[in-house]
């Protein structure tokens, strides 16, 4: 089955390498490029891909207010929005994310994680770097209320899926989360869709972000 992928951002030379890079791999087609959100967002509905690489700073409207908008039409279960990034726009990250994207990319990232990030989201899962994603939210839930108690549906987890829980908050993949639990892939999966149903949370993202605005996980000071 071909991946279908629509490409926004305000710089014709970054889409033209992004569009060469996604149509250079077999399974993979970009079927179209907007040049800012608002035709990002038209082309969205007119094309229904199953990835759009959103750029978050575009004329006419912002890569956050179009993913709001894509994502809101269906909870984006049928358009899974990736964020593009520089370090200098972490802030527009984290209100992206829980805008509805199914994680990020940054720009300059090596050609197989930026492919990484596009089958992970297709496959329903988002890309977590702990390098960097873990950062970002711990310094943006840094400055936000601490709940003063813990979450009651934590209690719904059991011993096992709190400990899957907490390795996907610690950025683990799946197979590492076997590896270090002894457990097969498959069971991994299972154990964190049950989590994700009980918490009522999207993804993995928002399983992190989940832990990190509930006080689960202490953030530490931002990166200077």
């Amino acid at each position: 089955m071909t991946v279908t992928v629509l490409i926004a951002d305000d710089q014709a030379v970054v889409r033209a390498g992004l569009a060469m890079l996604v149509d250079s791999q077999s399974g993979l087609e970009v079927v179209g490029q907007a040049a800012d959100g608002l035709q990002a967002v038209r082309l969205a509905a007119e094309l229904v891909p199953d990835v759009v690489l959103m750029d978050i700073r575009m004329p006419l409207m912002d890569g956050l207010q179009a993913t709001r908008r894509i994502t809101s039409r269906d909870g984006g279960a049928r358009t899974r929005v990736v964020i593009l990034t520089t370090y200098d726009l972490d802030e527009y990250v984290f209100d992206a994310l829980r805008a509805g994207a199914r994680g990020f990319l940054l720009k300059h990232a090596p050609p197989e994680e930026l492919l990484r990030g596009i089958h992970a989201a297709v496959d329903g899962g988002a890309l977590l770097v702990p390098t960097v994603t873990i950062r970002l939210i711990e310094a943006f839930t840094a400055c936000r209320p601490r709940p003063v108690r813990r979450p009651p549906a934590l209690a719904l987890l059991t011993p096992r899926e709190h400990e899957v829980f907490d390795l996907v908050v610690a950025g683990r993949t799946n197979s590492e989360i076997s590896r270090t639990l002894a457990i097969a892939e498959t069971t991994v999966k299972t154990h964190i869709g049950h989590v994700l149903a009980k918490l009522s949370l999207r993804d993995r993202v928002h399983a992190v972000i989940f832990a990190y605005e509930h006080g689960l996980v202490a953030p530490s000071p931002p990166p200077r």
